[in-house]
């Protein structure tokens, strides 16, 4: 069950599950990459003060399950995991640029979702699931 968090002047449940593409779907997020984009994504979170509730990084996708106060734009949270993991993952791989094209890594789109308490459990099952296939 989730807790409710409290800032200085909120408190919240805000749950955001999040889902995004590399570039033209391509199945690049795989072995060393796939870690480098998780390490950038639970860095990126730890530095903002988010909560990672679960993630998996797929070879063609990204579901990411996480919480923030509500002051964040979910927009804003997309932003700053999709830029920040980018940036770290081609610099650290820089021939996936070429297979990307122009030196993005993911496609402009995204899905984002809300969630309480009462479906935070559905989406952490999905999203553990999800990588068994």
């Amino acid at each position: 069950m989730d807790k409710f968090k409290n800032t200085r002047h909120a408190t919240y449940l805000t749950n955001y599950h999040m889902v995004w593409i590399p570039k033209y779907r391509r199945k690049i997020l795989t072995g060393n990459v796939a870690l480098a984009v998780e390490e950038s994504l639970r860095t990126a979170a730890q530095e903002k003060g988010w909560e990672i509730i679960a993630l998996e990084v797929m070879p063609d996708h990204v579901h990411l399950f996480v919480s923030a106060p509500p002051k964040y734009a979910p927009a804003d949270l997309v932003k700053v995991f999709k830029g920040w993991s980018a940036r770290r993952v081609l610099m650290a791989f820089p021939n996936l640029a070429q297979k990307t094209s122009r030196g993005t890594l993911w496609a402009p789109s995204y899905y984002v979702g809300t969630a309480g308490n009462v479906s935070a459990e559905t989406i952490r099952h999905y999203i553990e699931e999800c990588q068994d296939h």
